[in-house]
């Protein structure tokens, strides 16, 4: 049996003095999650603050159990 993992794609913001925050919403896809930080990079960002998104893999596989 294979069993495959699908990424959720998260948008981070870190800022200069080490403390970061994952923003509540998903992306499926990483294009979608570059989307929405190029739409955000539109408005100022404070100096020294860092977006990127990041991949972190689904509980959800294709042989596994959503229980």
């Amino acid at each position: 049996m294979t069993s495959s993992v699908a990424l959720v794609w998260y948008m981070v913001i870190a800022g200069p003095g080490g403390g970061m925050a994952v923003l509540p919403s998903t992306f499926d896809k990483r294009e979608q999650c570059t989307a929405a930080l190029t739409e955000y990079q539109k408005q100022p960002t404070p100096a020294g603050w860092l977006l990127q998104c990041v991949p972190s893999a689904s509980p959800f596989t294709d042989g596994g159990s959503a229980d």
